[in-house]
């Protein structure tokens, strides 16, 4: 089911995306080559808990019998991981590497999620491409978040644009729509046909998330 949001509510997730907009900024302002992904996820964490947040992801079931609930405040993923990866000691950045860390801050009870790609050191130019065209992609979805419009205008657009600069996008994970819970009804795929999926109305809050590979999917 999806949820309107009222004035109020999305106020308190404006709070919540402002932590999420520090914690990549003092993230942003030491990220380098020697740094484990452990050191970030520490600095995420006192972040968020600086202004008065908590991470949403730590802690996180798991849904499944003996595996343990999600020991970290964020994902870390690296190079050719898409997502998920798991903070650790033992996992170094180096020189070149493109690195993802997704975040979701819980204040007030209400979630903020955004993930971002930071690109450390001496990248490739093919990297770089990839990082520009996976933002872009943001961008053009965001163009059909409005008013009238279906999620499938979105999704359609993402697709075609990451198609027009000769990459593919994950069709395994989604998009989705967030507020109390970090995820909630709508998903959003980053593919699909315009003018299907449910309509867009004032008070949806959604969490738009492009994945690009560069293989054919």
């Amino acid at each position: 089911m999806i949820t309107i949001k009222s004035n109020r509510e999305i106020e308190l997730m404006k709070e919540a995306c402002r932590v999420v907009a520090l914690t990549h900024k003092a993230i942003e302002e030491v990220i380098k080559p020697g740094m484990s992904t452990y050191d970030l996820d520490i600095i995420a964490e006192n972040t968020m808990k600086k202004y008065g947040a908590i991470s949403a992801e730590k802690g996180y079931p798991s849904g499944v019998k003996g595996v343990p609930d999600y020991p970290a405040s964020t994902c870390i993923s690296i190079n050719d991981e898409v997502i998920h990866g798991v903070p650790s000691k033992n996992r170094i950045i180096q020189d070149g590497d493109i690195v993802s860390i997704d975040l979701v801050a819980l204040k007030n009870g209400y979630n903020g999620d955004m993930a971002r790609t930071y690109l450390v050191g001496n990248c490739s130019e093919e990297a770089k491409r990839l990082v520009n065209v996976t933002k872009q992609a943001f961008f053009e979805g965001i163009k059909f978040a409005v008013k009238g419009n279906r999620i499938g205008d979105i999704s359609h657009s993402i697709g075609e644009y990451v198609k027009s600069q000769g990459y593919s996008v994950v069709r395994e994970f989604q998009g989705h729509g967030i507020g109390r819970d970090m995820h909630e009804d709508p998903g959003i795929p980053n593919y699909g046909k315009a003018g299907k999926g449910p309509r867009l109305e004032p008070g949806m809050t959604l969490a738009i998330e492009p994945m690009v590979i560069s293989r054919k999917a």
